[in-house]
C-alpha cells in the first residue's frame, strides 16, 4: 500500500493553525488567572455611612398652616411664567385646586389626595376624589390631563394608572445643599415632622475634623 503524502503547504497551514489555537488558549487562561486569582493581603474598603460622617440631622415640627404657606410660595415661584396655575390647601387631606384647558376654554379642577409617607422619606399622594367642572370624565383621564398641562417640579411625578402623585422630596435641589425627608405627616392631627440634613461643608466645616482630630 502506498502511503498518502501530505503536501508541505498543507502541513505548514496545519502547524500554523495549531500554533494560533495554542496562543488563544494561553491568552484566555492568563486572563482568567488575572480575574479569579486571589490577591494575598488585600483589604476591602471599610463600609461607612457618608451622610452620618458629613452631615447632621435635625427634626423640624411644623403646622399645616406653615407648610401650606411654604408650598404655595414655592408654587407661585414655579408657575410665575406659566399660563396654568394651581394651588394646594392642606386640610384634613391635600386639596389641589386649579384649572385645566378643555377645548377652547378652561374648567375648574379639584383633587383631594391622601398623603402617605414612604420609608425613604418621600411622599405618595393617593387620589381620594377628583372632579373637573361639570364634566363627567374617568379619573384616569383627568389625571392624564393634569400630567400634560400642569407644570410640576422635576421631583414630582403624576401616575394616572395608579391614581397617585409621587413627591420625591429627598431629591429636591436646595441652594443650601440641605437634604429633606418627611418623617411624619398627619394632617388631621396637625402633626408634621420633617428631617433636615445639614452637610458640614455647607457651614465651612471639614468633616475630617468633626471627631476632634
Amino acid at each position: 500500500m502506498s502511503e498518502k503524502r501530505v503536501s508541505p503547504k498543507k502541513s505548514k497551514w496545519k502547524k500554523l493553525f495549531w500554533l494560533l489555537l495554542s496562543i488563544d488558549i494561553i491568552i484566555i487562561a492568563v486572563l482568567l488567572a488575572f480575574i479569579f486569582w486571589p490577591v494575598q493581603g488585600a483589604d476591602m474598603p471599610a463600609k461607612h455611612n457618608v451622610d452620618e460622617e458629613q452631615s447632621s440631622s435635625f427634626t423640624i415640627r411644623t403646622t399645616r398652616k406653615n407648610l401650606d404657606e411654604l408650598i404655595n410660595a414655592y408654587l407661585d415661584k414655579l408657575l410665575q411664567d406659566s399660563k396654568h396655575h394651581y394651588k394646594i390647601s392642606l386640610e384634613d387631606d391635600v386639596h389641589l385646586m386649579g384649572e385645566l384647558p378643555v377645548f377652547s376654554t378652561t374648567v375648574p379642577l379639584s383633587v383631594h389626595l391622601e398623603p402617605i409617607v414612604q420609608k425613604n422619606g418621600d411622599v405618595v399622594l393617593k387620589q381620594k376624589s377628583i372632579s373637573i367642572g361639570l364634566l363627567e370624565l374617568p379619573n384616569k383621564k383627568i389625571m392624564e390631563y393634569m400630567k400634560k398641562y400642569l407644570p410640576m417640579p422635576e421631583w414630582v411625578a403624576i401616575d394616572p394608572a395608579k391614581s397617585e402623585i409621587y413627591l420625591a422630596v429627598t431629591q429636591m435641589e436646595i441652594k443650601s445643599n440641605f437634604h429633606v425627608k418627611v418623617e411624619h405627616l398627619d394632617l388631621e392631627a396637625n402633626n408634621i415632622a420633617i428631617q433636615l440634613k445639614v452637610p458640614y461643608r455647607t457651614l465651612g466645616i471639614d468633616p475630617i475634623n468633626t471627631n476632634g482630630q
